[in-house]
This record gives structure tokens, sequence and C-alpha cells, in this order.
């Protein structure tokens, strides 16, 4: 599967709730960013277009983080921003153990533009 086509289902399956999942620390807050597995001294922080794909990976060195769910004015107000300046790419329902489809923020953020809704 192509990252092209890998975002379109992702894009399809969040259109009509708007809403994605990363997983936050229960206590600390912090969100899953992690190293990526493509490009060197890259960081990519991991979504997932459902809770239980999410919830899956609340396991092992995740296990203090639960699914939190993100809605894509959310996203546009108060992420991109931040994940811009720090350089962070994104993983599009991150599976540990298969090819992990990874995209610039630029390119995520164009594909939700097309789908929100005010």
């Amino acid at each position: 599967m192509s990252t092209v086509s890998v975002l379109s289902t992702f894009i399809k399956q969040i259109k009509e709730i708007q809403t994605f999942w990363a997983l936050q620390d229960k206590s600390s807050e912090d969100w899953v960013v992690l190293d990526s597995v493509n490009f060197e001294n890259t960081e990519v922080m991991p979504l997932w277009s459902t809770e239980a794909l999410a919830k899956k990976h609340c396991v092992e060195e995740w296990a203090d983080y639960v699914p939190a769910a993100i809605s894509v004015a959310d996203w546009m107000e108060f992420w991109v921003e931040d994940l811009l300046e720090d350089g962070v790419i994104i993983g599009l329902d991150w599976q540990e153990s298969a090819d992990c489809f990874e995209l610039e923020l630029p390119e995520f953020t164009q594909a939700l533009a097309e789908i929100e809704t005010l």
C-alpha cells in the first residue's frame, strides 16, 4: 500500500466524525512522539483513525497512555504550528510490526483541510 492510499483511507474513516486519535499519558498528559523508522533524526507522532486501533498500542512502554481524541478543528487551530516548529512528521494508523506510513505534516494537514467542516 502506498502512503497516498493509506492517507486516503485514513481521511475517509475520519471524515464523518471529524476526529482522530493519538496516545496521551494519563498523568503527565504528554503525547506519544517517537523516532521515525524511515527518516534519521526525525520524530513522528503516530495517529489512528479509530479509538480501537489506538487502544491496541496502550501496552508495554505505552501502558500508561490512553487514546485521546483530536478533532480536525483543534488540529488546525492548536497543533499544526507547534509540530511544524518541532519538525515532527505524522505516522498514520501506526502498526508496530508492520510497515509504518509516515508523511510530512503539511501533506497530512492539507488532506484534513479538504474534509474540515466548519
